[in-house]
């Protein structure tokens, strides 16, 4: 298994993509924004598919202990993007939040990148001070204080969903690494408290709480998006209504083609395509969990598991909110919804797992052992 899961992994979120476009297509000609073009979001999405690519490639040829050495300089520009969202030229505000950069025509959200940045640092962190994983001070509040910088100009921006996304993968990554439970259970319990309180404070973000609590009676206004999407289900049932038959993307569900893209897969190819797509997902969690088991070194180890962790609860995420599971949350489905800077994001994780795949296999190849004049030597 472990040495056909980069093939696996490959062949998962080509398939991914394939469906992404596909669905895009059908959905994208609908949103408010196409400007009339029936291409404009695909046209789009092929731009960044085709940055993502590269990074792509570039992640699986680049020794991945580059980002070891130099996990400072994308944490320094992770913190820069994300403070260029509070400058007003370059800010582009969205449904009340200011997570995006607009230089012309070109729309990016740093904090995407801000996670690659976080798992970065976390890995270099934890891979440095092994020894010292369950003390309080290098093993818990040095490594939270540096991820705090992050997220509180993230949850400043007002994205919630990407603020609880880097917390929870911090979460599996400094658990994998050896931090104290008690003090994981009781950043947890912190983290819960601080994101309900903060959602709390927020008008809109406290009407998407009640609506998950009370749908019937918020299906007008904070709760229209997941009720039109349990409708799109209801209506694709085991076959679907055909590829472009779908209804709720003639702008009855906002959105449907970014962050509800998955109820527009259920209503137009079914119930079947739709588990295709979240065993597709599984296939990804499990041979990427298997590459980073299988690294060669601590910080492959925890770089892989943080970088799955980030696909497989995003992707968690998006499913849970589109089935009416979880509370509304802006995050759009990996691979498969329209977002240039996840997908390219996205991308770049996969490139860097294949590359840890690479390195490990490569590694016995280093160290085998050669008989010279009848006596066994290393390989030089």
């Amino acid at each position: 298994m472990q040495r056909k899961s980069a093939y696996l992994l490959f062949l998962a979120v080509l398939g991914l993509l394939a469906i992404g476009i596909v669905i895009l297509f059908s959905t994208g000609a609908f949103a408010r924004d196409s400007q009339g073009d029936v291409y404009f979001y695909v046209r789009k999405h092929a731009i960044w598919l085709g940055i993502g690519l590269v990074a792509c490639t570039v992640a699986a040829l680049v020794d991945y202990h580059f980002w070891q050495r130099t996990w400072w300089i994308w944490f320094a520009l992770a913190v820069v993007g994300l403070a260029l969202c509070f400058l007003p030229p370059l800010r582009h505000k969205i449904n009340g939040s200011w997570r995006w950069l607009s230089f012309h025509n070109l729309t990016c959200q740093p904090s995407e990148f801000a996670k690659i940045a976080a798992v970065f640092f976390l890995a270099f962190w934890f891979s440095c001070y092994e020894t010292q994983s369950k003390q309080v001070w290098r093993g818990f509040i040095l490594p939270m204080a540096m991820v705090g910088v992050l997220l509180s100009l993230i949850i400043t921006e007002v994205d919630l969903g990407t603020t609880a996304l880097i917390g929870a993968t911090t979460f599996v990554i400094m658990f994998v690494a050896g931090t104290n439970s008690i003090l994981l259970g009781a950043l947890s319990a912190s983290g819960l408290v601080g994101l309900l309180c903060v959602a709390s404070w927020m008008p809109e973000r406290m009407s998407r709480l009640l609506a998950f609590m009370h749908p019937e009676n918020y299906k007008q206004d904070a709760g229209l998006q997941q009720m039109q999407a349990l409708i799109a289900w209801g209506s694709g049932g085991m076959e679907g209504l055909g590829l472009g038959n779908g209804r709720q993307k003639m702008l009855y569900l906002p959105y449907a083609h970014t962050d509800f893209i998955f109820p527009m897969i259920g209503e137009e190819l079914g119930l079947r395509v739709s588990l295709l797509v979240v065993f597709l997902f599984i296939v990804i969690i499990v041979c990427g969990m298997m590459i980073a088991l299988h690294a060669k070194d601590r910080f492959g180890l925890l770089l892989g598991c943080g970088l799955v962790s980030l696909l497989a609860l995003q992707a968690a995420l998006n499913i849970g909110v589109t089935t009416s599971l979880l509370p509304n949350k802006g995050l759009p489905l990996p691979f498969i919804s329209y977002g240039g800077s996840n997908l390219a994001a996205c991308l770049f994780g996969i490139g860097i797992l294949l590359n840890i795949y690479r390195q490990a296999k490569l590694e016995p190849e280093n160290k085998t052992r050669v008989t010279v004049q009848g006596r066994i030597t290393p390989r030089i």
